[in-house]
């Protein structure tokens, strides 16, 4: 027998006490072993595998780790939104967070209860449990739906599968954070760029046997649904939480006022090395589970809560070149091209130099040494030259004027600002083939089409061989001939075809997002979805003839100003646009606008408010509208149906508006009474 079969083997062999291991664990929750009998074991085939590379062929055809892997993710949507947090990254965007709050609720509370936990550097992910049962396991997704990772999560021991305690809820979800600790990342870290590279990467396998090499570990942070709720405070959730086998942060606080959050802040910070996993800042909470409620969410994050950031670790290195990249706006971006240096465990090799403006403010020369850091830990830029070490002969980077297609580029005049844009835009639009193919890369990113398989360097591939010039090719690829590329297999293609199919079925605020006007993120679209309801009715901006009326309408609502009309207006106006957009229209499936309770307190109707309110704000007032199916104007129309008049300091202009045009006043006290029958 020769020794490569003695190795085989013997390899054969642990594989096979492994996977009868696994089923009592995974499948039956009956582990034989300890758990340190176990990670011995598979140390062992670790160790068998680094000496012998050829083992890892052998390791990947069989079922080794965790429960049969599953052909592909299913889509799940949450049963409550999972949010990205708002940032803030000094103590004067602290003091606005907490007075935006207070202006919110309508409070004078210099001292709130602020629950204080440390930002996991990490992936999130939602556990569903019913009946103290974990039934589900959900990736963050696009915040709406997630995919089916629960044999993914079910590979991290500490996580309970069952919760073995009285006087549970019905129904759980916890909200949690999948890390790697920094120990065990570095005995694995050249297979990855970073420790949360290789949670995220470990978590998105397709095959549970694969999840389960790398050792995730987690965090519960907090909930989304709980029936029944029977908390009242964020601490005494993950307080209860804890006693039931959860793993929470054990130097999260809580703080009163500024002061103690600054104290806080710093201490976590000055911790931050010491810790074995990363961190990039402080999550600051509403303690008050209450108050989280009335203050609510926007689209994208939510109000009683904020990621205090850690000062961007920095690094020194030197700029080989300066390049311009033309965003789908026609954003003209200056990137610095670098010597490639470690950034706070990221080795950066780019890093933005944001405008025209900030290359001459700072005078940023090729050849300088610079220093860099990752803005919020994550976009790498340049902060300041060291003039000292410039090189005498070096001089001033002229800013090119026209983009790289050729055109004329243009800073444009912004009526709020009463100045010219610091960023220079190509005036070609869709036109110009960089903002094309920017533009494709936007609208199959995860907040518009969210086509899995489509990302970033496909497109770019697709693009330079002709495959895909505008939205509509999307749903027009000859699979056939992709087959022909190098890296694309039967499954791959299948995956891509099913991916591309899902995405065909959109609704009309995602839709209106991903067309990419300018000025016109996820809120904007939101609002023009609950303007418009159908996509028959959106295509009238098509129509040069009804477009104007629209804009006029547009104008009226609350959360659209003139700078959101105008480009809506610049974007129609273009030939290419209407075309594009239309025949992208003509391959989807674009779901009509659904009221966020249609069968709410104010459901299809159009109120305006005025005045300040004695027990809310009126941002709340208008939030407790939309929430009840209501839609909020920005001004007086005949379209209202209702203007709320608050009883501090109403506009007598805008009531005598509404008499005149026969709308019903509904004073303060009358709306209380609707909000509490």
């Amino acid at each position: 027998m020769t020794n490569k079969s003695i190795v085989t083997s013997e390899y054969k062999k642990k594989i096979k006490i492994l996977k009868k291991h696994n089923t009592s664990y995974f499948s039956d929750d009956n582990p034989k072993i300890t758990d340190a009998e176990y990670d011995k074991l598979k140390l062992e085939i670790s160790y068998l595998e680094a000496k012998h590379p050829y083992l890892k062929r052998i390791f990947q055809k069989s079922n080794v780790v965790g429960a049969p892997p599953s052909n592909q993710f299913k889509k799940i949507k949450h049963l409550s939104p999972m949010l990205s947090l708002s940032n803030a990254f000094n103590k004067e965007d602290v003091e606005d967070f907490l007075k935006k709050t207070n202006n919110f609720l309508n409070l004078n509370e210099k001292n709130i209860e602020i629950f204080t936990e440390p930002k996991i550097d990490g992936i999130s992910a939602t556990l569903i449990y019913e009946k103290g049962v974990l039934v589900k396991g959900l990736s963050r997704g696009d915040g709406i739906t997630g995919e089916d990772i629960l044999e993914n999560l079910k590979t991290i021991k500490e996580i309970p599968k069952k919760i073995n305690s009285s006087n549970i809820p019905n129904l759980l979800e916890i909200r949690c954070e999948i890390y790697i600790g920094k120990k065990d990342f570095f005995k694995i870290q050249d297979n990855f760029a970073n420790p949360r590279n290789a949670a995220g990467g470990s978590l998105r396998q397709k095959d549970p046997n694969e999840t389960a090499k790398i050792p995730l570990k987690y965090f519960a942070y907090g909930f989304g649904s709980v029936e029944p709720m029977n908390f009242k405070k964020q601490s005494e959730f993950l307080k209860k939480i804890s006693e039931w086998g959860f793993s929470t942060n054990s130097i999260s606080e809580l703080v009163k006022g500024v002061d103690e959050l600054e104290l806080q802040h710093k201490k976590i910070d000055s911790l931050r090395s010491s810790l074995d996993y990363d961190i990039d800042g402080l999550v600051l909470k509403i303690n008050d589970l209450n108050l989280q409620k009335r203050l609510g969410n926007t689209s994208n994050s939510p109000r009683w809560a904020v990621a205090y950031k850690f000062s961007a670790e920095k690094a020194f290195t030197k700029i080989k070149d300066i390049v311009i990249q033309v965003g789908r706006t026609g954003a003209i971006t200056p990137v610095a091209k670098v010597d490639p240096v470690n950034v706070g465990g990221v080795v950066v090799s780019n890093a933005t130099l944001h405008n025209e403006d900030e290359i001459q403010r700072k005078d940023i020369r090729i050849g300088d040494t610079i220093s860099i850091q990752r803005a919020g830990d994550v976009i790498p830029q340049v902060v300041s030259v060291d003039i000292s070490k410039r090189n005498k002969k070096s001089f001033k980077f002229i800013f090119p004027t026209k983009c790289l297609c050729g055109a004329l580029t243009k800073k444009e005049y912004s009526k709020t600002t009463k100045k010219l844009d610091s960023v220079r835009r190509c005036i070609k639009g869709f036109e110009c083939k960089y903002i094309a193919k920017e533009r494709l890369k936007h609208i199959v990113s995860k907040e518009a089409l969210n086509i899995d398989g489509l990302g970033k360097k496909v497109i770019e591939k697709f693009w330079n061989m002709k495959i895909i010039s505008e939205p509509a090719d999307i749903f027009k690829l000859n699979y056939n001939d992709i087959k022909k590329l190098d890296g694309w297999g039967e499954l791959s293609i299948k995956n891509l075809q099913k991916a591309i199919n899902n995405a065909k079925k959109i609704n009309l605020s995602k839709f209106i997002f991903s067309i990419g006007v300018r000025h016109i993120g996820q809120e904007n679209a939101k609002i023009l979805a609950g303007f418009f309801l159908s996509i028959k009715n959106f295509n009238n901006l098509l129509k040069k003839e009804k477009r104007k009326e629209l804009l006029e309408s547009l104008s009226e609502l609350d959360g659209i100003g003139e700078t959101q009309v105008q480009s809506i207006e610049s974007f129609f106006s273009k030939e290419i646009n209407k075309k594009i957009t239309q025949n992208l229209i003509n391959q989807l499936e674009i779901q009509n606008y659904v009221s966020q309770n249609k069968d709410g307190k104010f459901s299809n109707k159009k109120l305006m408010f005025t005045g300040g309110f004695n027990n809310m704000s009126r941002s709340e007032a208008k939030s407790i509208a939309e929430r009840n199916g209501g839609k909020v104007l920005g001004s007086i129309s005949k379209k209202l149906d209702y203007l709320i008049v608050g009883d501090s300091k109403p506009t007598k202009r805008k009531i005598d508006q509404a008499k005149s045009l026969k709308i019903k006043i509904v004073t303060e006290k009358d709306w209380n009474k609707i909000l509490n029958s």
